[in-house]
């Protein structure tokens, strides 16, 4: 198995991912759905990729503010289509308006994002992708798995050994400490 440990230590892009970001839960809804547009972007493609262009498009998305990209229309489509600093795929960039729209129907049935991911926890990846596929959209395997991961909700982000890890679990609450044969 590869490991993000095993690339990260001293990478410009990725170490700072891994050592502050990565694994760490995230309750902050802004946070929560640029997380789950990254993921979202990196469909297909290499994580460097979407970590080079993150700043371009968290710009690019004011700051992944879920009730402006809802209001998002056709022009502001065009806008991001024509935007070189991001990754300009339609199906995606539809994908991420359409879901903050969702997060919004969300938000007003469930409070917020945070606490219907927890009301949720803890399930099994599949049980999750099923879950997040029939609440959003492009939520394959992979997206879903990687954002459940990056928050702290699914195991695996790190090593046992690697000194984050250490980090990861003092700062998940008691809800996140789901023993690991769950998962098996």
């Amino acid at each position: 198995m590869s490991w993000y440990c095993d690339v990260a230590p001293g990478h410009p892009h990725h170490g700072p991912y891994h050592d502050q970001e990565y694994g760490f839960p995230l309750t902050d809804e802004r946070a929560l759905f640029e997380r789950l547009c990254l993921e979202i972007f990196q469909a297909g493609l290499s994580w460097l990729i979407v970590l080079k262009k993150r700043p371009s498009m968290v710009a690019a998305f004011d700051g992944f503010d879920v009730d402006t990209v809802a209001a998002y229309g056709e022009a502001e489509m065009e806008r991001l289509l024509a935007d070189a600093g991001i990754i300009r795929n339609r199906r995606k960039l539809e994908a991420i308006v359409e879901n903050a729209r969702r997060l919004q129907a969300l938000r007003a049935r469930e409070g917020s994002f945070a606490a219907w991911i927890e009301r949720h926890h803890p399930l099994t990846k599949n049980d999750w992708v099923k879950l997040f596929r029939a609440t959003f959209v492009f939520m394959g395997g992979e997206v879903v798995g990687e954002f459940l991961m990056s928050i702290g909700y699914l195991p695996g982000s790190h090593r046992e050994d690697c000194p984050v890890q250490a980090r990861v679990r003092a700062a998940a609450p008691p809800y996140l400490r789901v023993d690991p044969a769950f998962y098996r």
